[in-house]
């Protein structure tokens, strides 16, 4: 992949204080709560361009995306954000907690040239018309990058992660901690040399987009309709799959409004492709530990390569379902190489989603059946909590994908389901802005 060297607008903290006040989350992740959050950090928080409040005067001439370019152009002009003199490659540091692990993750920023998806950049998961359309406007409102494409490449040498490294021991540009105490840093890269290692390392990469395939997808929009040269350039964030930081958790999936649901007959009906293997309780500490019994086979099932789900629907129990026989699969979805057949997400999304519940791809386009929830801490209890209120029917568990599944998925120019990856943590938004 072509990659080169850029002067990013920044938050100058002369002017805005505290730089970490106006970085935010990736648009796609924040919710309205956290919106109005962002918003009260900081009159200057990225929030406000990336994702802004709607208004019931909203017109063609006065939207989300005409203020967004106004908010732009006046922070401009006001020097709270300012382009850095320099061009540069920009070594992103992250330091976190997951999996009872202290991690380091190290990404470099720079632009690499739209291409479109095939050998060089490979998309892994499906995309969906609305959130394009939003970008796309948003980035013809602006003539701007804000957001932040994740971008994977494999080097077994380690090039940039060796730069990166060197530029860490320096000043950083940016350090500041998240809501999440993940601390992110930013270290300019301007020596020629480092530069030039990591632009020929690169070279001969291929890329696959871990995070904001709806970002590259609009990119790649733009660039065709746009006349500027540099719209043929987007802000890319890369990390080495060698990298130990590279961490992937679950997303879970929730059940809700199926029309005659039976959580026994699920049960009942799962049994035909799956070995069910049943976790009762009858105290709080017995569901405590029927939970922990479920997930630690759950763990087993992914260490060995098995197609295993917890399920919650209720009934004083949790389940783990693990797939019987992989040719059910060949069945299900005989278009699919045997990489996509073997995902967890496939397994589900095919066998238990679609022929037993219903819910095949134009129920989940509709938005009513399914939600998605991130894995954290509290991510199951509150989950098997919705459960027994009854505001959700049946929660499945779900185990992380592996990086290897992922990049032989991608190998065969396949898209897994939505949300089948979930790499923690995000790549935060305002850290770096390209204007063209």
């Amino acid at each position: 992949m072509e990659i080169r060297a850029f002067r990013a607008y920044r938050f100058d903290e002369s002017v805005v204080g505290d730089v970490g006040r106006c970085i935010a989350p990736p648009y796609d992740v924040i919710n309205s709560d956290q919106q109005e959050q962002f918003y009260r950090k900081s009159e200057h928080n990225i929030i406000r361009i990336i994702k802004g409040k709607t208004r019931p005067s909203d017109n063609n001439g006065d939207n989300v995306y005409t203020r967004a370019a106004e908010y732009l152009s006046r922070w401009i002009q006001e020097g709270a954000l300012k382009q850095d003199e320099r061009e540069a490659i920009y070594g992103y540091v992250q330091d976190f907690e997951a999996l009872g692990r202290r991690f380091r993750r190290l990404t470099f920023i720079a632009l690499g040239k739209l291409e479109e998806f095939g050998r060089i950049v490979r998309p892994h998961e499906q995309i969906m018309h609305e959130p394009t359309v939003d970008r796309l406007n948003l980035k013809r409102a602006t003539a701007a990058r804000f957001g932040l494409v994740f971008m994977l490449y494999d080097d077994e040498q380690g090039v940039a992660d060796a730069v990166i490294e060197k530029a860490a021991g320096h000043e950083p540009l940016i350090d500041f901690v998240d809501e999440n105490s993940v601390r992110h840093q930013i270290f300019a890269i301007i020596d020629k040399g480092d530069i030039d290692a990591i632009t020929e390392m690169m070279r001969d990469k291929s890329c696959i987009i871990a995070d904001g395939h709806h970002r590259y997808t609009t990119g790649l929009l733009y660039s065709k309709e746009s006349p500027n040269p540099a719209a043929k350039y987007q802000m890319l964030a890369f990390t080495n799959t060698r990298h130990e930081g590279l961490v992937v958790l679950a997303t879970h999936r929730v059940v809700s409004n199926v029309e005659a649901f039976d959580f026994a007959q699920l049960i009942e009906k799962l049994s035909k492709d799956f070995e069910l293997t049943r976790y009762r309780f009858d105290s709080p500490q017995g569901k405590s530990d029927a939970r922990e019994k479920m997930l630690e086979q759950m763990r087993a099932g992914h260490d060995n390569n098995r197609n295993a789900f917890g399920i919650y629907g209720g009934d004083g129990s949790f389940y783990v379902a693990v797939l019987k026989n992989t040719e059910a699969m060949d069945g299900a979805a005989p278009e699919r190489s045997d990489a996509w057949r073997s995902l967890d997400v496939s397994v589900l999304h095919k066998l238990i989603l679609e022929q037993v519940l219903g819910i095949g791809e134009e129920q989940l386009a509709e938005g009513r059946h399914l939600e998605y929830v991130k894995d954290n801490s509290n991510a199951i209890g509150e989950l098997v909590s919705k459960v027994d209120a009854g505001l959700k029917q049946v929660v499945f568990f779900m185990s992380p994908t592996k990086v290897e599944q992922i990049q032989m998925v991608a190998e065969h120019g396949e898209r897994m389901p939505q949300k089948s990856t979930y790499f923690y943590p995000k790549v935060y938004t305002g850290l770096t802005i390209n204007k063209l």
